[in-house]
């Protein structure tokens, strides 16, 4: 639209707006959005004639909250969508949170020391109950995306000024958690301009769709056998904001779940009560029956270290290295084993069953009455083994997680073949990965293992993946130094 055009179209509204104010009928009715939002920011008591936005939030205090906040990692999207245009057209790009303070402001230098004069700077709240109607402040209060224009913004102030502005949504929740925003002078405003802050603003969500849905592969690989091991029971993972990641059975719960604000129980309705397990991302739930007492949890960690200690329901349970191996095998093997399966595992060729019934007997006197059942044996408890996260990390291509998880062999002191090939097969399974990764987090994680400490090749993959000002190098060099034939 021309400029000439555009000041004329200022003019109507300035008249429009003190129609409004004045309680006359307006000669130019101002747009459904435009006087929703000035009912609102009346009742607010906002004052027409002069406005100066609170400053919510000091210098000092910006780059903190920028950092935790989620749309953090979508600015260099807005960036290139937005700020190259911006510039060009003497405009300012402008990202706000969910309250509607201004966190982020970049464009041309000029543009921006105008707007300092008017408070449009960074720590400063632009909602309709602070400012009146203006972009930011009307898309969050609506949820949409809205351009307002000179005198459409109640503030006479801003009358110079337009913007248009979208808000972003978080793609779990749905909820508001911010907007984008385009603001310049009224003359060098383009129509356009709205639809690119939109197209902008998709994109920020598409790329935080894709940044969740990285999150949810991870939690699902992590978490995953919590899930099995619950086996014939109705369960499910939920995302940290209750969001069904699976279930089993399938489709037994809608695809959210309201979460309480205290304690462990959710009703489902006519579906029964779910009882809550934190996880250290998300969340299992499983269904309560009545009468029922709950599932017991148990925890092997049984990577790189010699002493056989479990732990059930959080207490320590000191264990033979027999009974160590058995509970190796049965957490490998969730469906069970018979007991001549289990005395191949542990014996070889030479093992019979009945001396494996023997040492179930044993292990369930260790373990308490109900832990194990029978035909075939298999654990009863819910499963918490260091041994199958780092497995499920490897299948869900989660290398460094892995590496991270492997903090060395499978209870290396044992003996029994099935354990010995699981130890080795771990083992040779990780290092080929993460040799294969080049991820240096994940190399330095398995270096700091007995496995990689003496193994030469990834101390020397690792020193050239290094930097030369590593701290780390000198403990490679002398790694290296020390194994050389």
């Amino acid at each position: 639209m021309p400029a000439d055009d555009e000041l004329r179209r200022a003019r109507i509204l300035a008249r429009a707006r003190e129609d409004v104010l004045s309680g006359d009928r307006p000669a130019a009715t101002p747009r459904e959005i435009v006087s929703e939002s000035w009912r609102r920011s009346l009742a607010a008591r906002v004052d027409p004639e002069r406005g100066d936005p609170p400053h919510v939030y000091s210098p000092s205090e910006i780059g903190g909250i920028r950092g935790r906040h989620p749309l953090a990692g979508v600015i260099p999207v807005l960036r290139e969508t937005l700020v190259a245009i911006a510039d060009e057209a003497m405009h300012m790009m402008i990202v706000t949170d969910a309250q509607g303070h201004i966190l982020w402001r970049e464009g041309q230098r000029d543009v921006l020391r105008r707007a300092e004069g008017v408070g449009l700077v960074e720590g400063t709240r632009w909602t309709e109950d602070s400012i009146g109607t203006n972009a930011m402040g009307t898309a969050l209060a609506a949820d949409r995306a809205v351009q307002i224009h000179s005198a459409e913004h109640l503030v006479r102030t801003y009358h110079s000024w337009t913007c248009a502005a979208s808000p972003i949504h978080d793609p779990d929740s749905g909820e508001v958690i911010g907007a984008v925003d385009v603001t310049g002078p009224v003359r060098t405003f383009h129509p356009t301009t709205l639809a690119l802050v939109v197209a902008a603003a998709r994109l920020a969500e598409s790329h935080l769709g894709a940044q969740l849905a990285v999150r949810n592969e991870r939690l699902l690989a992590r978490n995953l056998t919590h899930l099995i091991g619950l086996r014939d029971e109705p369960g499910a993972l939920l995302t940290p904001t209750g969001r069904v990641l699976a279930a089993n059975p399938p489709n037994w719960l809608p695809s959210r779940v309201e979460l309480p604000d205290v304690g462990d129980r959710v009703a489902l309705g006519d579906g029964g009560e779910g009882v809550l397990e934190q996880l250290a991302e998300g969340w299992l739930m499983r269904l309560h029956r009545t009468g029922s007492p709950p599932r017991p949890v148990l925890s092997l960690p049984f990577l790189g270290t010699t002493r056989a200690i479990a732990c059930l329901d959080g207490g320590p349970v000191r264990l033979t290295l027999r009974h160590a191996e058995v509970l190796t095998l049965l957490a490998l093997r969730r469906d069970g084993l018979t007991a001549d399966e289990l005395a191949a595992a542990l014996h070889g060729d030479a093992g019979k069953a009945v001396t494996v019934r023997a040492e179930m007997h044993r292990l369930r006197v260790a373990l308490g009455a109900g832990m194990l059942r029978t035909q075939p044996y298999r654990l009863r408890a819910r499963v918490d083994a260091d041994f199958v996260s780092v497995r499920a990390a490897l299948a869900a291509g989660h290398v460094r997680d892995a590496a991270r998880a492997y903090r060395g062999p499978l209870l290396p002191r044992s003996e029994a073949p099935g354990v010995r090939e699981e130890r080795e097969l771990l083992a040779a399974a990780l290092r080929r990965a993460v040799l294969d990764s080049r991820d240096v987090e994940a190399m330095w994680a398995l270096a700091g293992t007995a496995d990689g400490a003496d193994d030469p090749e990834l101390s020397q993959r690792l020193l050239r993946a290094l930097p030369a000002c590593d701290p780390r190098r000198p403990v490679l060099t002398a790694r290296l130094t020390i194994t050389a034939p």
